[in-house]
């Protein structure tokens, strides 16, 4: 690790190479974990390997990073939160990402002149100024008396015995301080209770690591297979199997062909269920739980009932490892999974991987009115690199193309309140390129693309796409989808200036939703109806407030409860209730920062500002708006472009700088930009003169 340490001080690029399974996202972490108290402003360390296309690198890593794609340009949203911020983005397993990622990382460094990145992949990334360093096997113990020749000659066991100086209690000391030799005594430990090294399996373990070249993933494989065979038997199956494999070869396997050999060895030691299960879980970027794996994996020679058992086995082979409720299984186990699949095996497997998740994306939509909402986003959020997978496997194949437009179209909501504006759109347009009929899945496509346009800013992407949608609803008699048109041409208007005319579409929708009893829809038109219509009549908006606030506890929706309150705050401060309103915002502020929702957050922060400079509590005011500066940036936003926010937030701003004088603000401000969300919703549910104490960044 310290020449890795070196490197990375002596270049802003580090790329970490080498064959899968030898420990590169190992060492990457452990070097992170070293270097964190180095950056100013923190390590950050992000899992590519479930991104399924280089398109969505950079919106991932924004999301990643915390923050909110609320704009078209997740790139200019990265450069403006990282630019002058001293810190180490870890980037780890890169290789399937290709150009793309090497492209990505070349246009962040060069814009952000502070940043250092760590990247891990089984190739160099060939950008500029890279630095690569060649992650080498662990060490594991030279030869003893025999010679190295003798040893992979496959020599008998007790010969090599005789051949390593087992006795002096100094030796296996020594041969206990190989990194090879400690991680299979620390796996072996896990399988057979007890086990140490000492001088009588001294022999066998120092001829398997040395047989596995210190690949990590090789011999945690090798040890786990301890639960079934003795160490003496382990090492002699080992050794049969990798000299079958080097036949008419030099006498050593290549490195990565030590590694498959091992894999292949461990599928072969597999029951065929097991080694079926092996393969269909390859499908799962994300991991899977034992109900998914009961609903998508058996049939065609696996029983349901047997998946729970089968799973457990192909943990004890260290094929998969657990995952809080759920399996995973590392990349390189994946990929050799996926090529046990034959054709009719992965015809069948995909259409029912697809339609689970079709079906998962339905049952948990995060836009009506249910006690589960912040349960079904939660769900959504944990399966979204399967979701990938589903996606990408639906616009690969033209027949299943409206199936893949009506799964994005469906989370809607997701990409919402995930902050993953750009990553819903890609899905969207993608989608609706290939389905160019008109019809139902197309038209609900298209007003739901159009409103993810205009929650980015996007009024030349979002017209477009809702008037088709409306001429298609009319034309096709689609009288539910009417409303939503509708309500979405409100917010375009609204996000254009002409908030009058908005407000009429909206209320015209309103009413199209209760004809219909839609409560869903009814619930997202009162938000938009009372925020919007906050600063043009804030009675009425209330009066939407208070409907939403009440529908939404009827029914337990805790998400849209917070949102209710969020909206009708607004519209009592518009009326000059202030206690009403911080009351409100303070509880929308409270939950949205214990579920990481950071717009909601964003907004109570910068609305319960205004209220303490109403107070002329000035300096509480000044750190509020800085506390909500931070993550308006962060969002890629600002208060300026929301016809709610943007008057209020001008003049609390000008009364706080002309009460406290112009530094006495900024030192406020600053200090309020340094609080973090944790630090910042604790400040802000306090009662006024509650400050805590604040660090100063060095």
């Amino acid at each position: 690790m310290s020449s890795a340490r070196e490197a990375l001080a002596r270049t802003r690029l580090l790329t970490l190479t080498g064959p899968g399974g030898v420990g590169k996202t190992r060492l990457a972490l452990k070097l992170a974990e070293s270097l964190e108290k180095r950056y100013r402003d923190g390590v950050e360390v992000i899992e590519l390997a479930t991104l399924e296309t280089g398109e969505l690198l950079e919106p991932a890593v924004a999301a990643a990073l915390g923050l909110r794609d609320s704009h078209p340009d997740p790139m200019g949203l990265l450069v403006e939160h990282l630019w002058g911020r001293r810190m180490l983005l870890v980037l780890d397993n890169c290789e399937h990402l290709g150009p793309l990622c090497a492209h990505f990382v070349e246009r962040l460094l060069r814009a952000t002149p502070r940043l250092r990145i760590l990247v891990t992949s089984r190739h160099s990334l060939g950008v500029h100024g890279e630095q690569v360093l060649p992650v080498p096997p662990l060490s594991v113990p030279g030869p003893g008396r025999a010679s190295h020749e003798e040893v992979l000659a496959g020599r008998a066991l007790h010969e090599v015995a005789r051949a390593v100086p087992m006795t002096p209690s100094r030796t296996v000391r020594e041969i206990a301080r190989h990194d090879s030799v400690r991680l299979f005594v620390e796996r072996a430990a896990h399988v057979v209770p007890g086990f140490s090294l000492n001088a009588g399996n001294l022999a066998c373990v120092v001829r398997l690591v040395r047989r596995l070249e210190g690949i990590p993933l090789a011999i945690e494989l090798a040890a786990a297979r301890l639960r079934n065979l003795s160490l003496d038997k382990l090492a002699y199956e080992l050794d049969r199997r990798f000299d079958v494999l080097a036949t008419g070869r030099p006498m050593a396997l290549p490195r990565h062909q030590t590694l498959r050999a091992t894999i292949e060895w461990s599928y072969r030691l597999c029951s065929p269920e097991e080694q079926r299960l092996w393969a269909r879980l390859s499908m799962f970027a994300g991991g899977v739980d034992l109900d998914t794996a009961e609903t998508v994996c058996s049939g065609e020679g696996i029983e349901p009932l047997d998946v729970l058992d089968l799973l457990t086995g192909l943990v004890d082979k260290s094929v998969l490892f657990r995952d809080g409720p759920g399996f995973r299984m590392l990349e390189s186990l994946r990929a050799y999974g996926c090529e046990q699949l034959t054709p009719a095996e992965r015809h069948w497997l995909r259409r029912r991987f697809i339609g689970h998740y079709r079906e998962l994306t339905e049952t948990h939509r995060t836009d009506q009115l249910v006690h589960d909402q912040l349960e079904r986003y939660l769900a959504l959020r944990r399966e979204l690199p399967n979701i990938r997978v589903a996606l990408q496997t639906c616009l690969n194949e033209p027949a299943l193309a409206p199936l893949g437009l009506g799964t994005a179209s469906a989370m809607w909501c997701f990409w919402v309140l995930a902050g993953a504006l750009t990553e819903g759109r890609y899905w969207i347009e993608r989608g609706l390129g290939l389905v160019p009929e008109p019809g139902r899945t197309r038209a609900t496509a298209l007003w739901v693309d159009s409103m993810l346009a205009l929650r980015q800013g996007d009024l030349d992407a979002a017209i477009p796409r809702l008037e088709e949608c409306r001429a298609l609803a009319g034309r096709l008699g689609y009288e539910d989808l009417v409303p939503y048109a509708v309500r979405t041409a409100g917010v375009a208007a609204c996000t254009a200036g002409d908030t009058r005319h908005g407000l009429a579409l909206l209320r015209e929708s309103l009413a199209l939703h209760r004809s219909l009893n839609d409560m869903d829809g009814l619930m997202f038109n009162l938000y938009f109806a009372a925020a919007y219509g906050s600063t043009e009549d804030p009675g009425l908006a209330a009066e939407f407030g208070e409907e939403l606030l009440a529908l939404s506890e009827t029914h337990h929706a805790l998400v849209s409860r917070a949102y209710a309150q969020f909206v009708l705050g607004v519209a009592r401060w518009n009326l000059g209730d202030y206690a009403q309103a911080e009351s409100l915002l303070t509880a929308a502020a409270q939950f949205t920062g214990e579920i990481n929702d950071r717009w909601c957050l964003t907004q109570c922060l910068e609305v319960l500002a205004w209220i303490a400079g109403a107070r002329e509590e000035h300096e509480r005011a000044a750190e509020l708006l800085g506390a909500a500066h931070s993550l308006w940036q962060a969002a890629g936003a600002a208060p300026e472009r929301l016809c709610y926010h943007a008057t209020w937030h001008e003049q609390c701003a000008r009364q706080a700088r002309h009460a406290l004088g112009k530094p006495a603000f900024t030192s406020a401000f600053r200090h309020g930009t340094k609080l973090g969300i944790e630090r910042a919703v604790t400040y802000a549910v306090r009662p006024p003169g509650a400050r805590p104490e604040l660090r100063h960044s060095p």
